[in-house]
This record gives C-alpha cells, structure tokens and sequence, in this order.
C-alpha cells in the first residue's frame, strides 16, 4: 500500500516536471518567435529607414529626395510660436525689458552656451545618455518597444533626444508603429543635417515645462525667477524632470511627484560621473524657493497668476496697436496675421517710451492725483482722463489712456482710441495758424467781438463762453480773442478762411485722423463740435508744431522692430518730418498761446509749468462734456482730455472748471522737475513790434497808443501815420459780406 502511494507521487511529480518543461517551453518559443519578429521587423525598418534617407543603397545629399520630405530644422524653428519683447532704453540708453507678448505659448529662444551644464546633462542623463554617440535612433530601446507593441502595449519609450525634438516639432505623439517609423527616419536624416548642439539647442526651445512655458528659457524664469544659465544643479533637475508630463511633474502643483523623478535624475548623473557624490549629496540638501504662483479662480480650477503686480502699460498697449497696423500697412498682412506676428513671432520692438516720464503719469493717473479719489463703476461711473507727452520730433515719450488701476491688457485707451470734442483747443490749429499762415490776418488785426449770421439763423452765432453774446463795436485783436478764447473773432475768421479750408488745414497740414466729410463746418471749426472728435495723441502731435519751427512729426513709439535674433529689421521709425505750416507762422503762433497762459485773463494763467516758458490752449467741448488743454514747453508738448466715457456733463462745481488743465499741470511739473532752463529756439522769420491800438497797423511817431506783437518778417502791416490816438469807425478798413457781416481788418 505504502509501496504503490509512493509511485503515485513519483508519478505526480514525473507529470507536474512534465507540464513546467512544456510550460517553459512554449513561453521560450513565444519569446524567441517575438525576438526574431523584433530583429526582422527592426532590420526591415532599419533597412528601409537606411534606404530612404540614403545611408545604403544610393548616395542622397541633399534634405529631401523624391516623394520624401524631411524635416527642415530652421523653417519649422522660424515657425514656433515665439514671445515677443518689447525694450525701453533707460538714460544711459541701455536696453531694458518691460513687456513680453505671447500667446498660448511662451517661449524665448535662447542659444545653447546661455543654458546651465546642470540642465543640459540632466536632459542627457534621463533621456538619452548615448545622445552624443548614436546617429539619431538608439537601436536597443527601438526594438525593445516593438517587441512591447507586438505584446499588445502601446507602443513606449525608446525616443532618443532628437526623436523627442522631431515631436514636439511635429506635434505628432501618437503610440503607432506608423508614427514610430516616421520619427526614426526623420530622426536619421536630421542628423546628417544638423550638428547635436544644434538639435539639441532646439530640443531645449521646444520642452514644454507645463503653466504656458515652452523652452527652458521662460521656464526658469517662470519656477526660479532666474536666467537659465544661473540654474543651480538641484533647479536644472527639477526643470528637467516636468518634460515627462508637465502637469504630473509640476514642482509647484506636484512637488512630491517632482522630488521623486528628480532624485532618479540625480542618481543617474552621479553614476554616468556627471556629478560628484558630494554634489549629489548638496543637490538633495538644497532649499528650493518658487516664484510662479498659483490660485484658484471663481470656478475652482487652477490658473497662473500674473507675475507682475498690473497689466501692462497703457504704452505698451500703445505700441501693440502701432506695430499691427505697421506690419499689415508694409506687408500687406491681414490684422489678424499681423496680430499672430506680434504675439507669436518672437519680435523685439525697442519701444520709445521714456520711463521715467511714464512712471510719473503712471502714478498721477493710477491714484487719481488731481481728482476726486471715487470708484469707477458701470452704475457710478467716475470722471475720467487722458494724456499724451512728445517730444518735437514725434517720439511719444509716455501716454495714459484712462484714470485708476488698468484693468486689463489692451483696454480702452482714451487717448489713441476713444476721440472727443476738442472745443477751443481746436482753434489754433483750425482757425488762428491758417489765418496767419494764409496771410489773412495778423496778430494786431482788430475784429468785432460779436457772433456772425448763419443761413437759417436769427440771431447772430456763436455766443462766448456763458452765453455772452458781446458787441459789434467791441474790437480785439487776435491775441485777444485767443488768450480768454472768444468764439466770436475765431467765427469771423473762418468765414474769410472758409469753413472748407480750415478743415483742410486740419487734414493735410496737421494730420487729424479722426476728420468726417461734416466737420467741414462752422461750428466744427470755430468751437470743435465735431462728428466724432480728436484724440490726445493726434493733438500732441499737431501742437509740436508750434514748439519746432512748424515741423510736423507722425507721432512714433518704437525705434525699430526686428525678429527674435536681431538680424532682420521689420520696421523702422518714420524719420523725416514735414513743414506743416512756415517757421514764421510757428513762431508767431507761439508766442500768442503764450499770452494764454500769461495774460492776465488767460484761460490757462493759473496752469504754468514753474521756471518754464509756455505756450497753451484750453478747451471746453458744447455743455461742458469735454475739457482739454494742449502746449508745451522748450523740452516736451502735451494734450489732456478729461471727461466721463458716456459723454455725459461735467460737474464743475464738483470737477473744478479746468479738470485737464489741473493734471496738464501735475504732470508737466513733475516731469519738469530738476531739469535745466531752457528757452524755445526761433527761427528769426518773425519779428517783434509795437503796433497801433486803434488801426492794428504797425506804430508811427503820432500813435499815442500802442502794443506789442509778433508778425512774420515778410508780410508785416503798414505804419499807422497821422494816428489820431483813438479808434475810430474810419481808421479802419471795412468791408460787407452778402449778408452784411462786417469784417474789420488791420
């Protein structure tokens, strides 16, 4: 019994050793079967990879043979999405970031040799620590993940550094033998074309490292707030290890997840002999400190939070606005290539902005300085302003387009953007600079202080401020019809101009370029009620000419814009100015909007800027929805509007009368401060003299009344002679219109 018990387990044992031995075999034979399918199958594609890029078989040079295309590494790096940078030079004219535009994908191209050793062997180390030996394809790891395809798997792993650039390049990521055979023989044939530290430098450009990061550049500065090549070891392997997925491995969202792979990283540096064992040992001790940050949202889910502390300057929206419209105009892109370009192209734009006139504006408008300190609300909206300062050769050194903390990036910018009624500050430009300039009128010529009649009208038009209609036998000249801004003279004037070429004068000589075919009209003219209005960049501009010998420079923000490498230049400044109106009339214009501020009745005499000549003009717009003032001074022009957006009226019981004015004022002081006196240069073509009160002609030995004015050297009055000392209706010339208007000249 004993004896047949044993044999049964004999026998067991004999049929159990029997079904391992099958077992074992059969699992070998699968596995020798799936080794032969690997080497045929690697061989095969090998061989055919080989083939068409002309390893074996034939001699192919060049990058792309028939029906085959190769990767081109420069035309798809021309193409990533790049961001852009826009530079300030400081007063030393060094060169000085102050703003980076960039779409869903942040990205700052950077050389190789300006990236830290740590980061470039911690990739190596990780990813591809044969990179600097095989030809693109690590053979090893290709056939070992066909043989994990042919279990069943998806396809993994076994992508060398170059493989990896090819898809980020491409996008193409899908786990296919399909896409796996594209990608080594692209792998293959970028390496004949191109150095490793070329692949590799693009390969770098092009990691994605999770929060809008693309390239090591941007993500250094976003974790670390620092250059890439000031990486420390221990920051280079924590950067390093996000490639592998972005969101898992984030170090600020996942920093566990983080630690773990880079301390994989670290140990395969230190036996690959990249690192010591004391750097390893220092790497692991070292305390990481992030600067991106993140924050929930009303909705719960995560974003990035700005890393400044606003939105980027009104100026810099400024500059994004000019270069678009700059690109579509020179290279006839639409505004929606042209934005792409601005935003993806990895421009450099060396912007005009003089910083540390904008800093000022910056804080005067941010905080309301001379305005009542309310919140601006839809319901309770506040009183807003905007303001432009140049120089007299068309550089806008600093713009702000609205009151209190920006709210976002490109807003509404009230100066460049939103025109408003410019009122009496239209005057100058519309009506006193072409009458001089036309040689109509002088400064000493007298007219009536009273309203012209229109067609349809009964009653005489235009009233002065307040409704005062004033008197047919009250004559002024025209310095004093300008300094308390009279609307009577200015009607007067326009109607021996005509109302057609004051509007032309705004149009061609001073470049409005926000003019309606309606604006060809008394009232437009006279007392800037327009169809839709002006702007304070374009009325910057138009005033310079009054400063610079009667120049008119297109207003600029940048100096030149080139790509991201600085070897093409895409646009330029516009250079040379245009004489918009003689030197003579310029300087003669000068001098009278000096007596606006000057002049005892003035509109703009409690408004000087200290130690500074100045010449100003105010404007109020019709019921009082609009308050401007423009001039300047022998360094810097400017032009402020205030108002409400909705256009609606000012309280000035509330808002002072002169709301522009007083922060005209405020910045114009400030950005004045510490500099040296100065004086405006004349051109000598205008002359100063004194002429008589009661012809307005120049004074002779027998007028016992006089004053003094500025006229052009070649059109000068004749000499008042037998004066009798008073005015009288027939010291005058007269002359009647049609509609019986008289119209007094001097």
């Amino acid at each position: 019994m004993a004896k047949n018990k044993t044999a049964d387990v004999a026998r067991k044992k004999k049929k159990k050793k029997k079904k391992m031995s099958k077992g074992l075999t059969v699992f070998l034979t699968v596995l020798l079967i799936c080794f032969m399918v690997a080497v045929v199958a690697g061989g095969s594609i090998a061989f055919t990879v080989f083939y068409d890029v002309g390893l074996i078989g034939h001699i192919n040079p060049d990058k792309e043979q028939a029906g085959i295309d190769y990767i081109d590494l420069n035309e798809y790096i021309a193409n990533q999405q790049q961001t852009t940078i826009v530079y300030a030079y400081d007063k030393n004219m060094k060169e000085q970031e102050i703003a980076r535009l960039h779409g869903s994908q942040n990205r700052i191209w950077i050389k190789l040799d300006d990236v830290s050793k740590y980061v470039k062997e911690g990739f190596i180390a990780l990813e591809d620590k044969r990179f600097y030996q095989h030809k693109g394809v690590d053979w090893i790891r290709t056939a070992g993940s066909i043989v994990y395809d042919l279990l069943g798997k998806d396809l993994q792993g076994g992508s060398t550094i170059t493989q990896q650039l090819i898809k980020n390049l491409t996008g193409e990521n899908k786990k296919t033998l399909v896409r796996k055979y594209n990608e080594i023989k692209n792998a293959l044939a970028l390496e004949r074309h191109y150095s490793k530290d070329e692949i590799f430098e693009a390969y770098l450009n092009t990691v994605y490292l999770d929060m809008g990061c693309y390239g090591i550049k941007t993500g250094a500065e976003y974790y670390f707030g620092k250059e890439a090549k000031d990486l420390t070891l221990m920051e280079s392997v924590t950067l390093v290890v996000i490639t592998n997925a972005p969101r898992k491995y984030n170090p600020i969202i996942n920093y566990e997840n983080n630690l773990s792979r880079a301390k994989l990283c670290l140990s395969y540096m230190l036996e690959q002999g990249k690192i010591s064992q004391e750097q390893y040992d220092a790497a692991l001790a070292e305390k990481l400190t992030f600067v991106g940050k993140l924050v929930k949202n009303n909705d719960d889910e995560e974003k990035k939070e700005e890393t400044k502390s606003e939105y980027q300057s009104y100026y810099v929206d400024f500059i994004i606005d000019s270069v678009i419209d700059d690109l579509a105009a020179k290279y006839g892109y639409s505004e929606n290539e042209a934005w792409r370009k601005v935003y993806y192209g990895g421009l450099k734009i060396y912007s005009a902005v003089d910083m540390d006139i904008q800093e000022e504006m910056e804080d005067v408008f941010y905080n309301r300085i001379t305005f009542p300190k309310e919140e601006d609300t839809e319901e309770n909206p506040a009183i807003q302003a905007a303001m432009t300062v140049m120089n007299y050769e068309g550089r806008v050194l600093g713009i702000m387009g609205q009151l209190g903390p920006k709210t976002g990036d490109r807003v509404l910018n009230i100066a460049t953007d939103s025109p408003r009624n410019p009122g009496s500050s239209i005057k100058p430009l519309s009506v006193y600079s072409p009458a001089i300039e036309l040689n109509y009128y002088y400064w000493s010529s007298y007219l009536p202080n009273f309203g012209i009649m229109l067609p349809g009208n009964t009653k005489a038009w235009p009233t002065n401020y307040g409704g005062v209609t004033g008197s047919i036998s009250d004559l002024r000249n025209l310095q004093e019809a300008l300094a308390p801004s009279l609307n009577t003279i200015p009607a007067r004037i326009v109607q021996t101009l005509t109302p057609a070429r004051s509007y032309s004068f705004l149009r061609d000589n001073y470049h409005i370029s926000t003019l309606d075919p309606s604006d060809a009209d008394y009232a437009p003219m006279v007392i800037g009620d327009m169809y839709r209005g002006v702007t304070t960049l374009d009325m910057a501009a138009a005033y310079a000419v009054f400063g610079n010998g009667g120049k008119y420079y297109k207003p600029w923000c940048y100096y030149k814009v080139t790509n991201s490498s600085g070897t093409m230049t895409l646009l330029e400044k516009d250079s040379g100015p245009e004489q918009a109106i003689s030197a003579a009339t310029a300087d003669v214009m000068n001098h009278m909007l000096q007596t606006v501020v000057t002049a005892s009745n003035g509109t703009g005499r409690n408004y000087p800027v200290k130690g500074f000549t100045m010449f100003a003009k105010t404007g109020t717009s019709s019921s009082n929805k609009d308050k401007w003032m423009c001039g300047g001074t022998p360094y810097y022009v400017a032009s402020a509007w205030s108002g409400f957006k909705d256009n609606r009226e000012i309280n000035i019981n509330y808002y002072t009368s002169y709301p522009a004015a007083r922060v005209f004022h405020e910045v114009m002081n400030r950005i004045h401060d510490g500099l040296e006196s100065k004086e405006f240069e004349y051109s000598g073509d205008a002359v100063q003299r004194s002429f008589c009160t009661a012809t307005g002609l120049l004074a002779g030995d027998s007028c016992s009344s006089v004053k003094t004015g500025w006229f052009k050297i070649d059109n000068l009055p004749g000499v008042c002679k037998n004066c009798p000392g008073r005015r009288q209706s027939s010291e005058v010339t007269s002359s009647s219109d049609s509609s019986g208007v008289i119209t007094v000249f001097g």
